[in-house]
């Protein structure tokens, strides 16, 4: 059996655009890429690969899986077969059967490795030596169970004041590099701390472990922030510092700033929602990664240009999520650091409430953009501005937008109609070609496309299932509330029940549901059918109310029997069946 921990470390090595890329001619649209599907014959695109999910679907065959699931198909090879051909494109040995998983172990270490890292930070910060540390986060108004909470910690000047420390702990250098908490000298090999007299910034995943640091310098030559680079257990594209926290936060979506001082201001300021990147601009992932957790965020990003450009990057990232997005207009500040030193967090509070739409902020940024002062500059402000309008999808929103444009310009509000309606129908010509697809999908369709008899007979139940399997694949951290409410033994079809009794056997075990671990567990058809529902609901939020929704309906076919079926039971089953009729209708008085 393959290591599943080798699983994960190959992952990281294939992307399945360039992989799909070899095999498909791929065309971009916009995040996605589609070509015609190398399993059967098509003439208009279907096949499509979603680089966000590293994941494939077509919608004419309902051919769909991962970079392992696609070369089992491509090559006709079987599990172990396509695993080692993608290992050599890779560049990676495949581990004997049977041999100790050395990746499992190595990912141990390192958390282990950065839990006492972070450990000997914060003592350092503490004590006599982290002074200076401790000084600069004083200075930025920081309490002490602010710091306490968010575990800072100070780094000393020395070259090796951490990896002695490390050493006496029993970690080897090999270790200290693999976590990236050492660096290895070009003149001698020998470890050396990649972190010197920084204050320090723990990076907490929502498991609870201590993935990498972030690192500020508080005097001399280099970055002003430095930050663990990639290691085996952090990938900097796919976390966000203090989501961990912000996710239980009682408060309405998350608050997304720039940098870690921010969002620890914010936090003990009561603005427990804020969350931030890590030394990186947004990217795809994080912003789906914010989908699963709420379903709007506040863009808090520092008022300077570099600032507005990163919002304008992160509005149109947030576009295809579903979630709703507003911008905080910074006035008389750099950042909310700054805000809330200077105004009071009561002040930032009324900030929050009446900050800005993504519509509005993209109509105030084209504002200042043209001279509207003159005929030229007001036609070219209203050709961006109908392609704006052209995108919102409510028409009451884009309605009150137009005529508002239009008499604080004073032009005709149906001459803009026209500019709208023609972006309009250029999009929607695209949009509808995609619909028509999508409308056409075959969830768990077979090698030709043939529906499953079973899910047409039971759809109500199926589309409940597959809502469930969805909810768990985007947010497994679902699983114990599912789990308590609903068991495979309650679902209606066949194919579902199978793969929701394969999630819920990962996740009791604490083991990854992302597609290419699953691929290992589930067959052709299987993995089919789960990138079928990643590829109908990519972006979708879902809450524990849906899932309660759909727990609902499934509990509820308990209740539903035919006569047929009721003239056969015995009378236990009889009692045991009035009983429930009883009382569900009770709980629902």
């Amino acid at each position: 059996m393959i290591p599943e921990t080798f699983i994960q470390e190959l992952r990281f090595h294939i992307d399945i655009e360039q992989l799909v890329s070899s095999y498909v001619r791929l065309q971009r649209r916009g995040r996605v890429a589609v070509g015609l599907c190398p399993f059967h014959n098509e003439k208009t695109p279907s096949f499509t690969v979603y680089p966000e999910s590293q994941s494939f679907y077509c919608f004419g065959c309902g051919a769909g899986g991962d970079a392992i699931t696609f070369i089992r198909r491509a090559e006709n090879l079987d599990y172990p077969e396509a695993v080692r051909f993608l290992a050599d494109r890779a560049g990676l040995r495949v581990p004997d059967e049977g041999s100790d998983d050395a990746g499992a172990r190595l990912r141990l270490r390192i958390l282990e490795c950065n839990r006492a890292a972070a450990r000997f930070y914060y003592d350092t910060l503490v004590s006599p030596a982290g002074a200076r540390g401790l000084h600069y986060l004083r200075e930025r108004a920081l309490s002490d169970a602010t710091i306490r909470r968010f575990g800072l910690g100070y780094a000393p000047a020395e070259w090796n004041a951490l990896t002695h420390h490390l050493h006496s702990l029993g970690f080897s250098e090999e270790e200290m590099l693999a976590a990236r908490v050492a660096a290895s000298s070009k003149k001698d090999g020998r470890a050396y701390d990649l972190f010197r007299d920084r204050v320090i910034f723990p990076i907490i995943d929502l498991r609870g472990g201590v993935i990498g640091f972030g690192g500020r310098i508080l005097e001399g030559e280099g970055p002003k922030y430095l930050n663990s680079p990639d290691t085996p257990v952090f990938k900097k594209s796919r976390n966000l510092f203090a989501l961990n926290r912000a996710k239980s936060s009682k408060q309405q979506g998350l608050l997304l700033a720039e940098g870690y001082m921010d969002v620890i201001a914010l936090h003990q300021a009561g603005f427990d929602h804020a969350i931030a990147t890590l030394g990186t601009s947004l990217t795809a992932e994080q912003t789906q990664l914010i989908s699963r957790y709420a379903r709007e965020v506040t863009i808090a990003y520092d008022s300077d240009g570099a600032g507005q450009k990163a919002t304008r990057r992160a509005l149109s990232l947030f576009q295809q999520t579903g979630v709703k997005v507003r911008v905080l207009k910074i006035e008389g500040a750099k950042d909310p650091d700054e805000y809330m030193k200077k105004f009071g967090p009561a002040r930032f509070r009324l900030l929050l409430q009446n900050c800005a739409n993504a519509t509005e902020f993209e109509i105030n940024r084209l504002r200042q953009a043209y001279d509207l002062e003159t005929a030229d500059g007001k036609v070219s402000f209203l050709g961006e501005f109908a392609a704006l309008m052209a995108s919102i999808r409510n028409p009451v929103e884009r309605d009150v937008y137009i005529k508002k444009t239009a008499g604080e310009l004073a032009v005709s509000p149906d001459a803009v109609l026209q500019m709208v309606a023609s972006n309009l129908k250029r999009r929607r010509g695209g949009e509808e070609k995609k619909q028509q697809r999508d409308m056409h999908m075959y969830v768990g369709a077979g090698a030709h496309g043939a529906l499953d008899p079973e899910r047409e007979r039971n759809l109500k139940y199926a589309l409940a299932e597959e809502r469930i399997i969805a909810l768990l694949l985007q947010n497994p951290d679902y699983y114990e509330y599912i789990a308590e409410r609903i068991g495979p033994e309650q679902f209606v079809t066949g194919k579902n029940r199978e793969v929701f009794s394969r999630l819920c056997e990962r996740l009791r075990a604490g083991q990854s549901v992302e597609l290419f671990s699953l691929s290992g567990v589930l067959n052709d058809e299987e993995m089919s059918l789960v990138s079928g529902l990643l590829a109908c609901s990519p972006t979708a939020h879902h809450s524990r109310e849906e899932a309660e929704d759909c727990i609902r309906v499934l509990r509820g076919r308990e209740n539903e029997r035919s006569s047929n079926e009721v003239a056969a039971m015995d009378e236990e089953q009889l009692r045991d069946y009035f009983q429930k009729i009883a009382s569900e209708k009770k709980q629902r008085l």
